[in-house]
């Protein structure tokens, strides 16, 4: 059941990782999974992403940080491709992710490179 806060979640969600995605994950989800998508769009994008604290460019290059020392490529790629909706850059996600390295750990550094080239390729091939 909607409600105020992840109709606000949901609008941020769609601006940040895109429409199609967010429709997809939120069609795909059964009685069990639904209630990830809930609290994923109502805590992380209704309430967070949300505050006027941080500029969404900001929070956007914050997650790339905290998702590399978390070791989770798939969120990772899919954040780094939807960097560029808020105003990120190639350039800003490298220096992330050297920065990420310096304190997370050379792995964590290097699979994030690999990941973050993969996401590139996939974007300039139109993925």
């Amino acid at each position: 059941m909607a409600t105020e806060l992840f109709d606000k979640g949901l609008e941020v969600r769609k601006a940040v990782l895109g429409k199609d995605y967010v429709e997809k994950a939120i069609a795909g989800a059964d009685a069990f999974s639904m209630a990830m998508q809930e609290y994923a769009t109502e805590a992380c994008w209704g309430m967070i992403w949300t505050r006027p604290g941080l500029p969404r460019k900001t929070r956007s290059l914050i997650n790339r940080a905290m998702i590399t020392a978390l070791n989770r490529p798939h969120e990772l790629k899919l954040h780094i491709k939807a960097s560029f909706n808020n105003g990120v850059t190639r350039d800003e996600i490298k220096e992330v992710l050297l920065q990420a390295a310096c304190y997370y750990g050379v792995p964590a550094g290097v699979d994030s490179f690999r990941i973050a080239r993969e996401a590139f390729a996939e974007l300039d091939a139109g993925k």
